[in-house]
């Protein structure tokens, strides 16, 4: 699919699923309820929703330095606050590119290195999901866990592997050639110590990540336990992967008014809680990176892909 039609496509269904959540509530009542959330819990909450990039960006040091040393925080840092913050505003996930050639203009990392690491990236977090959400399936407040544990986990694992491989398709079409390569000889993947230290920010990204959905659960009202997040943000991730707007609007709100429900909360208390999260999360990493992508110099059209030669 081009990416004009994946962008149309995304738009289209992100307007759908904006009416569906949205369609008999009262837009005034979410605006009153946000209005009287706790504060200081929504302040916690976006901290929490920012300070997990930082976490990424360590991670990613440690999937690099197999093949490019140890490079310094920083670099890192701003690369993936520049990803994510044009993740939030261009469609078809063009951030992945935009992290990989941020770092390439400040660290010597080449492209298809640097593009090919994100691969290893999105896997752990797969993993880690996966095993999160199996975790939250044990908790007796899942209404419905003890069908959905029933399924075999080996199931539960191809839907997370499907997840994985449509999460990022632009650098499976750009970077696979080189992905084969570089995936073979990736020291990370067969060095036990640096398989831990991986799993570990990967562990630290998503526990931290559930924290603030459940501070945020808190601010607004809603009474559930940790294990709830940790769900809703493996359900909410599988949502993901189909074409959206920027920003994923329309698609989280929808995932998180439907993944609450299993929990028995109700669609005006969950699309609060999804509308208040989306927006106060999107605006402190999007603000952050697009000061570090005028920093950088970087422009929109030198993420676009080369043109194919033509035989």
């Amino acid at each position: 699919m081009r990416p004009g039609w994946r962008a149309a496509l995304g738009a289209v269904l992100s307007a759908a699923l904006i009416y569906w959540t949205l369609h008999g509530i009262s837009p005034s009542e979410v605006a009153h309820r946000l209005s009287e959330a706790d504060p200081l819990l929504f302040a916690a909450a976006m901290f929490c929703a920012t300070a997990i990039f930082a976490l990424r960006a360590r991670r990613w040091q440690t999937i690099l330095e197999p093949v490019a040393g140890k490079l310094p925080f920083g670099p890192l840092w701003r690369a993936t606050a520049v990803g994510m913050m044009v993740n939030n505003v261009v469609p078809a996930r063009a951030g992945e590119i935009a992290r990989a050639y941020a770092l390439t203009r400040e660290a010597p990392v080449p492209f298809a290195t640097s593009l090919a690491s994100l691969a290893v990236d999105r896997l752990f977090d797969a993993i880690v999901l996966l095993l999160l959400a199996a975790t939250a399936l044990l908790d007796p407040a899942l209404s419905s866990a003890d069908t959905l544990a029933g399924r075999p986990l080996s199931q539960l694992l191809r839907l997370f592997e499907l997840f994985a491989r449509r999460v990022s398709p632009a650098v499976e079409q750009r970077g696979r050639k080189v992905l084969e390569t570089f995936v073979n000889g990736l020291s990370v993947l067969r060095s036990p110590r640096r398989f831990a230290a991986v799993f570990g920010w990967t562990l630290a990204h998503w526990l931290l990540n559930a924290l603030g959905f459940w501070l945020s659960f808190k601010a607004v009202g809603i009474s559930a336990p940790l294990s709830t997040a940790l769900f809703l943000q493996a359900f909410i991730a599988l949502g993901t992967a189909v074409p959206a707007l920027p920003g994923f609007f329309g698609v989280f709100e929808y995932m998180s008014v439907q993944g609450l429900a299993v929990y028995g909360i109700g669609q005006q208390q969950a699309a609060t809680w999804a509308i208040g999260y989306h927006l106060f999360s999107f605006i402190p990493i999007t603000v952050i990176g697009a000061y570090y992508f005028a920093r950088l110099g970087v422009k929109l059209r030198d993420l676009q892909p080369a043109p194919e030669a033509t035989g």
